[in-house]
């Protein structure tokens, strides 16, 4: 299923300033290794770590999570606590 995924900052500047992507995947794994694939640059942010939103919400970890028909989703950078 294609979802419209929203792109934020340094994720957004990695796929060419687009700050949405559509992509085809029914996972968090899927849609990561298909952002890659098809923007290289997307490696480096994803890598130093993201935070995805479906619906609201938040998945930092859990990449086996299935995207919902119809669902809003977002990524964006992790941001440490302190």
């Amino acid at each position: 299923m294609k979802h419209e995924v929203g792109l934020s900052g340094i994720l957004s500047d990695a796929a060419d300033g687009a700050s949405t992507v559509t992509i085809d995947a029914q996972t968090i794994r899927e849609l990561l290794r298909k952002l890659v694939e098809q923007y290289p640059n997307m490696r480096g942010p994803l890598d130093e770590g993201i935070a995805v939103s479906i619906d609201g919400q938040i998945y930092r970890d859990n990449w086996g999570e299935k995207i919902p028909d119809g669902s809003e989703v977002f990524l964006m950078p992790r941001v440490a606590g302190g």
